[in-house]
């Protein structure tokens, strides 16, 4: 016998109750599985929309990852196009230096004849009978007097020039300047002017050590001053009493 038929045959004072029991219980579950289904519901539409977020994270950081990669790469070819200007700025740097001594020889090398063919022009103010002398007519003697590394030492000397003291008191006080020539005088122009003024003092030949040019570093200056160097620069001459008193 089915449960309808069952509560069909039950007196109406117990059917009654039973029935509305029955539909009380029917009511209430109804409405708990309509609580249990809105509430996964809305969990599944919570994991879809977490997983949705989850994915343009993902997205995001694929493209933060490629724009670093870019970057990296981009970084890697602005440090290799920094070197390659760096090698190239040190290869030009590197052909202006040899340029700057080519002509700064050149230079020297124009003024070292300006002066051999102009040497009364620039020494006729200290000396009377300038005269360019060339180291080949002293050879003998130098030969004699020196030793084969000084005579070798000597040979360089970019200008020896003699003439007679102006305003002396001896009649024929005869002096050589022992030259060097150079654009920009420098502490070797001294040195070498020093040292071959004294070789040729040792020869015999009372001498002057002199530097001349266009221009003179502030060291050289001091240096020539120090040891009493003759500077001869655009006409001017400096030193000169106390460099002819040491020849």
């Amino acid at each position: 016998m089915t449960y309808t038929a069952i509560v069909q045959q039950m007196p109406d004072e117990i059917r009654m109750p039973m029935l509305e029991l029955v539909e009380t219980l029917q009511q209430d579950m109804r409405a708990q599985y309509a609580v249990r289904r809105e509430d996964f519901d809305e969990l599944r539409a919570a994991v879809l929309e977490l997983a949705a977020a989850q994915k343009r994270t993902e997205q995001r950081v694929d493209r933060l990852e490629a724009a670093v990669l870019e970057l990296a790469a981009a970084q890697k070819r602005t440090e290799q196009r920094v070197e390659e200007l760096a090698a190239a700025q040190k290869r030009t740097e590197d052909i202006l230096q040899r340029l700057v001594i080519r002509v700064g020889k050149n230079t020297g090398k124009i003024l070292e004849i300006d002066y051999r063919d102009k040497a009364f022009a620039y020494f006729g103010t200290i000396l009377r009978k300038v005269k360019v002398i060339s180291l080949q007519d002293l050879e003998p003697v130098l030969e004699q007097r020196l030793s084969e590394a000084e005579f070798n030492a000597l040979l360089p000397l970019d200008l020896l020039v003699s003439g007679q003291v102006r305003r002396s008191d001896q009649p024929n006080d005869v002096v050589y300047l022992a030259v060097e020539v150079s654009a920009v005088i420098d502490d070797n122009d001294v040195d070498r002017a020093q040292q071959r003024a004294a070789l040729l003092r040792k020869a015999g030949y009372r001498t002057v050590a002199a530097v001349a040019g266009e221009e003179i570093t502030e060291s050289a200056l001091s240096a020539a001053t120090a040891h009493n160097v003759l500077v001869v620069q655009d006409g001017l001459k400096q030193n000169w009493e106390q460099a002819l008193a040491l020849a």
